[in-house]
């Protein structure tokens, strides 16, 4: 019996290899085309062509000479970039499956992060455990339970802008930090320099540093990972690094663990303490839950920040945006309170303002590159299975077709009927809801449903209680911007002052909220 069903396992191992291989050979004669894109020289192809800042810049260009789909190498490794919202919905969306992996940069997600930094970690159950633990986190109805942290987060925002408004950078750092730090672990940021603070921007500088394709040789040619460690001094590095990280993220998740032990109220509605109530649900080892938990401030905090200082810059290019924008408020939610949630529904000029933010200036402008797990063909191409994937979300947000005169901040694109992108009804659209600044297909920003909501509050309030506009003689840039990681303006003057008599209601807000009392 036995042999049996070893003979009838093995031909039908047989048989399915059969298949697969004639899948796959099917597919390869489908390949009528070479996909375009710049030649290369021998061994490093075109590495020489990658700048060191404002990528996006550099594959739209390729695009716009090569097309949609355009082909490059890098020391032997394929890479694609995707410049239409169709291709990208077409692969990204309709094939997830085998679209949906992440390359591995040897410094940051092998050595640095040894496989467990969501993030970085390709297709598999290590990181579908951690997307199942994110996803009860963050879905819609959970989090609209983290309410009374944006609020009070946000009433904070206001009064330091009031008193400080050329600060903004930190302010707008500290409410996207405290938001996460609160939501995750139950701790409030009082001043931005707490130790797990200063701690967790050095680990983001140092994930940096580290993913940099031409930082280090070994992300260049992986074969250098064979080396001992005695003649690799960049494992030794990366090993220092992880084990800096990975105390960090465990002591946050710890300190959760001793708060709710004695009862602390802070430490029980949080992130962690729901992974501590039930672990065996996820099937996470505690360091691999360390790095779920530990590492959503990098994909959070400065991502919000960075949306809100492009939004303050684009109303003082465009004041008429600004005056629309505040007109609304005014209508809907008058002169004597602060906008609030349940306002949402009623001002789409608002959810517009910021959802033009988000394509006019993209905080992720290259996105986070996938990697494919099996050949493919597409459109008479063939893709082969390890090529990775650059999704070009600033040329994806210029297509002029989908988004006229693509280059002006135009919130009225998303509401008035005429726009290729105006959707109804208007109490529900437009909103952030699988937009293309938030990723593609199963890859898609997990913590959206929260950063939709922080980002609606703080415009709302922000342009409910203050004037913003240019200071005369001041020269403003709409280009001026970091030149590498996220798309951040650097920092500019302008005006801002409390409108009418909303210092009274701004300042109140905050004596009645719980700032006062901890900042003494």
């Amino acid at each position: 019996m036995v042999s049996v069903v070893v003979i009838v396992v093995s031909l039908g191992a047989a048989f399915a290899l059969a298949v697969q291989a004639w899948s796959s050979s099917l597919r390869r004669s489908k390949a009528t085309r070479p996909i375009p894109g710049p030649s290369g020289l021998p061994i490093i192809g075109n590495l020489r062509d990658i700048p060191t800042g404002f990528l996006w810049y550099k594959f739209t260009e390729w695009c716009d000479k090569y097309g949609p789909l355009v082909k490059f190498n890098i020391a032997g490794h394929d890479h694609l970039i995707i410049n239409t919202e169709k291709i990208a919905n077409d692969l990204m969306r309709e094939r997830g499956n085998i679209y949906s992996s992440r390359p591995q940069i040897p410094m940051a997600a092998q050595l640095l992060s040894q496989n467990m930094r969501p993030v970085l970690l390709p297709y598999g159950d290590t990181w579908r455990n951690g997307r199942k633990l994110m996803h009860h986190l963050a879905m819609p109805a959970v989090a609209r339970k983290y309410e009374p942290i944006q609020e009070q987060e946000s009433i904070r925002v206001l009064h330091e802008l009031l008193h400080d408004s050329a600060e903004y950078e930190q302010w707008f750092e500290r409410y996207a930090a405290g938001l996460i730090m609160q939501l995750a672990f139950g701790q409030k940021i009082i001043t931005g320099k707490e130790e797990p603070v200063r701690r967790i921007y050095t680990i983001l500088d140092h994930l940096s540093r580290l993913s940099e394709p031409a930082g280090y040789l070994v992300n260049i040619f992986p074969i250098l990972l064979r080396l001992p460690s005695w003649l690799a001094p960049f494992k030794k590095e990366a090993a220092r690094l992880h084990a800096e990280e990975l105390d960090l993220f465990s002591s946050l998740v710890k300190g959760v663990e001793v708060r709710r032990s004695k009862g602390d109220p802070h430490a029980g509605n949080t992130f962690t303490s729901k992974w501590l109530e039930d672990k065996s649900a996820y099937g996470l080892t505690d360091p691999e839950a360390y790095y779920v938990l530990g590492t959503l401030f990098e994909a959070g905090a400065g991502t919000t920040a960075a949306a809100m200082m492009s939004f303050v810059l684009a109303m003082v290019l465009y004041p008429d945006k600004y005056e629309k924008l505040k007109s609304e408020l005014d209508t809907v939610v008058g002169s004597t309170r602060l906008p609030t949630f349940e306002d949402f529904a009623d001002l789409p000029y608002m959810r517009a303002c910021v959802k033009e933010t988000l394509r006019w200036r993209p905080v992720t402008p290259t996105n986070i590159p996938h990697e494919l797990t099996r050949d493919d063909v597409y459109e008479g191409y063939l893709i082969k299975q390890g090529t990775v994937i650059q999704v070009n979300q600033w040329g994806i947000h210029r297509e002029p077709e989908l988004y006229p005169k693509p280059e002006d901040f135009l919130p009225e694109r998303w509401l008035e009927p005429f726009y290729p992108t105006y959707r109804e009804p208007l109490e529900k659209y437009p909103n952030l809801q699988n937009f293309s600044a938030f990723g593609f297909g199963r890859r898609i920003c997990p913590g959206l449903h929260i950063a939709e909501r922080s980002l609606y509050l703080l415009t709302a309030r922000i342009s409910w209680a203050f004037d913003i506009s240019a200071k005369p003689g001041v020269t403003y840039r709409d280009d001026d911007y970091v030149p590498t990681g996220l798309a951040q303006p650097k920092w500019f003057d302008f005006h801002l002052a409390a409108r009418d008599d909303r210092t009274k209601y701004v300042e109140d807000a905050y004596q009645d909220s719980e700032w006062p009392r901890l900042q003494t």
